[in-house]
């Protein structure tokens, strides 16, 4: 299926095209555990993609290059395959979800490839893009399931070894599994004793349930924040390479990957897209056993788009105590509100916004509704907040 001499060759076809993404320390995300990153989220497009894809376009016949390249993508991959296609002087055609982030269409477009909007997820995506080969004759970039393809991928996995020799376990994003089955390779070959723990989205488990199964399973729905891994089915080949050389493969919710997300613009400085933040957000919320252990969560891309990085900050900052909403229900008579008021401000809570209702079902006739969202410091402050509104005699509702 693959060989180490694989990953080895991708590594120097690619030394002049890929970045090697830097290790940096995060001592923060989880205290029990030294924490560092492989900053994949500042590769050339801004994801790892770019390896498979470029690595496996370079090794295609004269004559599949003639026929030009399609590929199926949620973005990242996408945007890899325009790029080696370009600079290698292919047509591409990329089959995109259509709801995928606008800022990862309008990438893939600039770096040269036409676009085919494909209503659904990846699936649904594949699914047109398997057509279209059919019937023109385009040569087909798989973005996980093709042993070039993960052996470009695996280049990730010497490079942790060269820049981290004592590391002793690699967290690693999955959708499909060609980023960790390359990974996983690669440094299992060479270093055996190093753990390699796979992350997925609880609403897009497919590889954790095909493992659990011990048989490739297929979601009917997948539905996630981290859209780079909503996938639905893992591969032939990465089931058997997953099945084989990853110690576990765990899953994190979309508050937990959000929290993810927000920790590492916040303590960082970086910016990730939920796919490329579970790692960190299974080493945060302790999904895989890595307490004292040199640990290296690969983060593997940053392409998220504005819209859904405001979305996901506010989730991020309800999911780590640093927002809370109550309602409290009033006697609608002058003061009552500045009571409240004068009780957050007592305990340091800052309001951001409040509103004011007279006319509600759940109210008394002579009362009031009010709805208020403070800016907290953690779930220890929302607490006293509550405590002392309780205190005072306010009835607090979430």
């Amino acid at each position: 299926m693959i060989e180490i001499s694989e990953i080895f060759n991708a590594a120097a076809v690619l030394k002049d095209v890929a970045r090697k993404t830097a290790i940096i320390p995060a001592p923060r995300i989880n205290p029990e555990s030294e924490v560092y990153l492989k900053t994949e989220n500042l590769q050339l497009t801004g994801s790892f993609k770019l390896r498979g894809a470029y690595y496996k376009i370079s090794q295609l016949t004269d004559e599949e290059k003639a026929r030009g390249v399609i590929a199926c993508s949620a973005g990242n991959h996408a945007q890899g395959v325009a790029l080696g296609a370009t600079h290698n002087g292919i047509k591409a055609l990329i089959c995109l979800p259509a709801g995928a982030p606008m800022s990862k269409i309008e990438a893939t477009k600039s770096y040269g490839a036409e676009v085919c909007l494909v209503p659904g997820v990846y699936d649904d995506a594949y699914a047109k893009a398997i057509q279209l080969r059919d019937e023109h004759g385009y040569t087909f970039v798989h973005p996980f399931d093709d042993p070039k393809v993960i052996a470009g991928q695996g280049t990730i996995g010497l490079e942790i070894l060269d820049q981290m020799p004592d590391v002793e376990a690699v967290i690693v994003p999955i959708g499909g599994g060609g980023l960790i089955s390359g990974v996983a390779f690669a440094i299992k070959t060479l270093r055996p004793e190093i753990k390699v723990y796979g992350v997925q989205s609880s609403g897009a488990p497919s590889m954790a349930a095909s493992l659990q199964e011990g048989a490739i399973q297929h979601l009917n729905n997948v539905s996630t924040i981290a859209d780079g891994i909503a996938v639905k089915e893992p591969g032939v080949n990465t089931f058997e390479l997953c099945n084989r050389y990853v110690d576990e493969v765990v899953t994190v919710s979309d508050e937990e990957i959000a929290a993810a997300i927000l920790a590492l613009i916040e303590q960082q400085k970086l910016v990730a897209e939920g796919a490329g933040a579970v790692s960190v957000a299974a080493a945060m919320f302790n999904k895989v056993p890595i307490k004292g252990k040199k640990t290296v969560c690969l983060i593997s891309g940053g392409n998220i788009d504005v819209n859904t990085l405001s979305r996901v900050i506010t989730r991020g900052l309800s999911k780590s105590g640093r927002n809370y909403s109550f309602i409290i229900d009033l006697d609608d008579k002058p003061g009552q509100l500045s009571g409240v008021c004068n009780v957050v401000a007592q305990q340091g809570g800052n309001v951001i916004s409040v509103a004011h209702e007279r006319i509600n079902s759940s109210s008394a006739i002579n009362g009031c509704t009010i709805r208020m969202e403070l800016e907290t410091r953690d779930h220890d402050h929302i607490k006293s907040i509550r405590e002392a509104l309780t205190g005072a005699g306010y009835k607090v509702k979430n």
